[in-house]
């Protein structure tokens, strides 16, 4: 009879005494290396200096890395094993502009600065998690690769993560280490859609070509409409206007304006039912301007397009690596938290493997603000848990 996972992630943790008491020893090392990459600009879709970084850390520490057409990072630690690997990912990108001052501070016992939590702490822990794991006494049965993903945030819909699951086997298990923490496990993928509605018309003076289909008030009724869309029977989701804009002038009746919208849930149906509404609201909202058009006037247009899809599913909570994930944050003195949220682990499921995503230790709060911060306090115990969870899942053999 096979041992329990829950008995083979605690003979793991005991294992790795050395090497949980190197990373101890080493805590200030790890700080300065999530200070480093933080300061190294990398808005999404332009993350190839931070890649370049991250890929020279990893050649440095003995590892052959290389980046993929889709700007990842990938490297795996040496050894020759059977079966699927057991896969590190951290996403490069943050949702801050080019030349945003990236400077980092200390606030007593925070440093506080773009991006030094999202995901400098990740990839930090990803970095440190290679370097132990190369030089590693413990016995592995599975190869360890390490990928550190780009276009992870907003607008870049997992374009990275996505890229390299589409093109490898699906893997043994999946962790992805984003931000700070060392209690939550994100099992459920958080899906979205996320769509571009632009109505049209032929514009004009405001008081001359009165009468005319006007775009802007389409975009309005939609907006409006959108915004108390209540979806009965469905399980938890939200639906977000985020964005709208058009018009030339005060003075012009706009020729163009759009609006963006962002739908999530943890489950397809669910995002199937609210795409239909998107749309049904789109079509309806100018139908409702043309209307009220003068005679003899042309009538507005419209379109809606997808530009975001992350899938949605889950990682039970019965799953090998849960098991390994909760036992291991146990261990390290605190309690398991099972969380839903949208990151690289959604592309892994999507793909069919077993993902879940954690954080790389300490506290943190604030994201995607200038005021981001992270508190280093005991984050000791995220990176020991973040080691035992991945030395768990490669010690288990291959059928």
């Amino acid at each position: 009879m096979p041992p329990r996972v829950a008995d083979v992630t605690a003979d793991t943790f005991r294992e790795l005494t050395r090497e949980r008491r190197w990373l101890a020893e080493n805590d200030d090392d790890i700080l300065r290396t999530q200070i480093g990459v933080a300061q190294i600009a990398a808005p999404t879709g332009a993350e190839q200096q931070r890649a370049r970084w991250v890929a020279d850390y990893l050649r440095r520490i003995g590892l052959g890395a290389s980046i993929d057409d889709a700007g990842n990072v990938v490297a795996r630690a040496a050894g020759a094993y059977a079966g699927e690997p057991v896969v590190v990912c951290a996403h490069l990108d943050t949702v801050f502009p080019e030349h945003t001052n990236l400077a980092i501070e200390r606030d007593g016992s925070r440093l506080v600065g773009p991006g030094i939590c999202d995901n400098g702490r990740g990839l930090a822990t990803m970095l440190v998690l290679a370097r132990v794991i190369q030089q590693c006494s413990a016995a592995f049965a599975r190869a360890v690769e390490f990928v550190a993903t780009t276009g992870e945030e907003g607008a870049g819909d997992l374009r990275g993560a996505k890229f390299y699951f589409a093109r490898n086997a699906p893997p043994f298990a999946v962790i992805a280490l984003d931000g700070a923490g060392d209690d939550r496990i994100v099992n459920t993928a958080l899906g979205s859609r996320r769509f571009r509605i632009a109505y049209r018309g032929p514009g004009g003076h405001s008081w001359a070509a009165f009468g005319t289909p006007n775009p802007v008030h389409a975009a309005a009724r939609a907006a409006t409409r959108l915004a108390g869309l209540k979806l009965r029977g469905a399980r938890r989701s939200a639906l977000t206007v985020s964005r709208m804009g058009g018009g030339l002038s005060i003075n012009a009746i706009p020729e163009e304006a759009w609006l963006e919208v962002d739908a999530r849930s943890t489950d397809d149906a669910t995002l199937e039912q609210l795409e239909r509404e998107i749309h049904a609201v789109a079509a309806e909202s100018v139908r409702n301007e043309n209307d009220q058009r003068a005679i003899g006037t042309a009538p507005g247009t419209h379109s809606v397009m997808r530009i975001g899809h992350r899938p949605c599913g889950q990682t039970t909570s019965d799953s090998a690596l849960v098991v390994a994930a909760m036992e291991a944050t146990r261990l390290v003195g605190r309690f398991p938290i099972l969380a839903t949220a949208s990151t690289d682990a959604n592309a892994a499921i999507a793909a069919g493997a077993p993902a879940i995503a954690i954080g790389g230790g300490g506290q943190g709060g604030d994201a995607h603000s200038t005021r981001e911060w992270f508190d280093n306090t005991s984050s000791t115990a995220g990176v020991e848990r973040a080691l035992t969870i991945v030395a768990t899942m490669a010690r288990i053999a291959a059928d």
